[in-house]
C-alpha cells in the first residue's frame, strides 16, 4: 500500500480506546465512514453501539480486517497500546497516534509498530476535542501524507503535515502546551491567593489594564530581554510573592518556578558579559 495512493472513500476505520475523544469524534455531525472500536473497558465498549461504532469481545475481534486505526487511550497508556495492539495489525496498516505524549514517547511507539509491519503516524490534536471533527491536526511522519486524506475522508476538516518526522507534531503540542497548562496553572495559583487576600477584582483589573495585544512571537522576545537585563531584581521581587502566598495559606508552585526561572536568565547574561 504506497504512501502516494490516496483512497476516494472514506476508511474503514478502529478506534483504540473510547474515552472523551474518541466519543466524541464519533458523535460528531459529519462523520463518516464504518467505524469499529475497543476499549479496555466493559462501559465504555457497551457506550460505543449508541454512537455507531461496532465492538466485539476480544481487541482481536474488534480491529480485524481494518487497516486504519485511531489510538485515542490516556497519555499513559499510549505506549501500551502500541506495544499491546501492534501484533494484531494488517500488514501495512497505518496507526495513527493521536495521545497527547512526549516526541520520545511517540517514538518508541513508532518503533512497536513499525517493527510489527504497521505504519505509524504521528498527529497532534491542537485544541479541546469538543470542537468534534474541526479540532485542529497536526501530523507527522513518513506516512505523514498517507494518513492525511484519509483523516479527511472521516471528515476532520482542520488536518495539516508538519514533517516527515515522527515526534515533530507532537514536539508543536508539548511545547506549546507549556504556555497553555502553564498560564492556566499560574492563573490559579494567583486567584487563590487573591481570593484568601480578599483582593480578586482589584488585581483582575490590574491585569486588565496592563494587557497588551501582541503576538507571541514578540511577546517571547520582550519577556527574554526583561528577564536577562532584571532578572536578579524580579527574583528578589518573586520571593516576597512566594511569601505572600504563604502568608495567605497558597502554596507558591508556579511562583518558585518563576524565581528561578529569573534568576538563570539574569546569571546567563552576567556569564556572557564576564566571558
Amino acid at each position: 500500500m504506497p504512501d502516494s495512493i490516496a483512497p476516494l472513500s472514506p476508511p474503514r476505520v478502529a478506534l483504540v480506546g473510547f474515552g472523551e475523544a474518541g466519543e466524541a469524534f464519533a458523535r460528531a455531525e459529519g462523520w463518516r465512514g464504518e467505524a469499529r472500536g475497543w476499549d479496555v473497558l466493559p462501559d465504555r465498549r457497551a457506550a460505543m453501539a449508541g454512537c455507531g461504532v461496532a465492538s466485539a469481545d476480544t481487541a482481536a475481534q474488534a480491529l480485524a480486517g481494518r487497516a486504519f486505526f485511531l489510538s485515542l487511550v490516556t497519555a499513559d497508556a499510549a505506549l501500551e497500546a502500541a506495544r499491546d495492539y501492534a501484533p494484531l495489525l494488517p500488514e501495512g496498516s497505518l496507526w495513527c497516534d493521536m495521545n497527547s505524549v512526549a516526541p520520545d514517547t511517540k517514538r518508541e511507539a513508532a518503533a512497536a509498530i513499525e517493527a510489527a509491519g504497521g505504519r505509524y503516524v504521528d498527529v497532534a490534536v491542537m485544541a479541546p476535542v469538543d470542537k468534534g471533527l474541526a479540532v485542529p491536526l497536526l501530523v507527522s511522519g513518513p506516512h505523514a501524507l498517507a494518513a492525511q486524506p484519509l483523516l479527511e475522508a472521516l471528515g476532520f476538516s482542520n488536518v495539516r503535515t508538519v514533517g516527515d518526522a515522527v515526534g515533530r507534531a507532537s514536539a508543536i503540542k508539548m511545547i506549546r502546551s507549556v504556555i497553555v497548562k502553564g498560564l492556566e496553572a499560574l492563573s490559579a495559583e494567583c486567584a487563590a491567593a487573591a481570593e484568601a487576600a480578599g483582593v480578586l477584582d482589584e488585581v483582575t483589573a490590574s491585569l486588565d489594564a496592563s494587557e497588551k495585544p501582541v503576538g507571541w512571537a514578540e511577546r517571547i522576545a520582550y519577556n527574554r530581554e526583561r528577564m536577562e537585563t532584571h532578572g536578579v531584581r524580579r527574583a528578589a521581587e518573586m520571593e516576597e510573592s512566594a511569601r505572600t502566598l504563604q502568608g495567605l495559606g497558597v502554596e507558591p508552585v508556579m511562583t518558585r518556578g518563576t524565581i528561578v526561572r529569573q534568576r538563570n536568565a539574569a546569571m546567563k547574561t552576567n556569564r556572557t558579559e564576564a566571558a
